[in-house]
């Protein structure tokens, strides 16, 4: 009770010093070991790893991921040697749904095949050291990453967010231009760009269509100045 109302009023790097306190050896204690990049760094000198998770549902007490994909970005170039995905093994408390088959165009074969779920996040938090984690709608990537860090780890997710999706509503009601929930869908924001369409539902298709997007949301700002402060999402 205390940590969520103290939360609020401290610093991004209060949270991460305070939860590397109380954390033993271990992935999560590795990562948040590692300073977050400086909030007043021109956002172009920056590294960001655009994340997309697909999961069963939206809840993540209830629901399970299926898949996960990355990539680095760096400034306004997508490294895509560094593109990764992740097929998430079912426990089984959690088989292959027929959702899953249709959804995710998963079989049993591949899930089978797939990594356990703490070794994709020790793999995760390994490639998001140092970095920022990039999301479109970022509230479900933060949500259910959280959910596993509480439940294995016994400490809540604290990383410097930037939502692709955040950033369009914001440029948006700025400019006082009207919109809707459809129009800031991930691929009806990449139209407005001319990007190509990838297929959905493939968790590497959508980390560099996030990382596409941002880097074109980027591209059209003439601002000498850029600090990675003013594109950061409080979660």
């Amino acid at each position: 009770m205390l940590d969520a109302l103290l939360a609020p009023l401290l610093s991004l790097d209060q949270r991460r010093r305070r939860a590397l306190a109380r954390l033993p050896p271990g992935p999560l204690a590795r990562y948040l070991a590692t300073p977050f990049p400086d909030p007043a760094r021109d956002c172009r000198e920056v590294e960001y790893l655009s994340l997309d998770l697909e999961t069963s549902g939206l809840d993540p007490r209830r629901d399970r991921i299926v898949s996960l994909g990355y990539v680095v970005v760096r400034g306004l170039t997508i490294d895509l040697g560094s593109a990764t995905h992740r097929i998430i093994r079912p426990g089984p408390d959690h088989p292959l749904s027929e959702a899953s088959v249709v959804i995710h165009q998963l079989t049993d074969d591949t899930v089978a095949s797939g990594d356990s779920l703490f070794e994709a996040f020790v793999e995760l938090f390994a490639a998001l050291q140092g970095r920022v984690l990039l999301a479109h709608h970022a509230e479900i990537e933060c949500g259910f990453i959280d959910n596993v860090c509480r439940k294995v780890c016994g400490a809540p997710l604290v990383v410097p967010v930037v939502d692709t999706q955040w950033l369009a509503r914001r440029s948006l009601e700025r400019s006082n231009r009207p919109y809707n929930g459809s129009s800031l869908r991930l691929f009806n924001l990449r139209e407005n760009y001319n990007l190509p369409r990838y297929n959905a539902h493939n968790a590497l298709s959508d980390a560099l269509a996030t990382a596409e997007l941002f880097t074109a949301q980027l591209a059209e700002r003439e601002a000498k100045k850029m600090p990675l402060k003013d594109f950061l999402r409080r979660m």
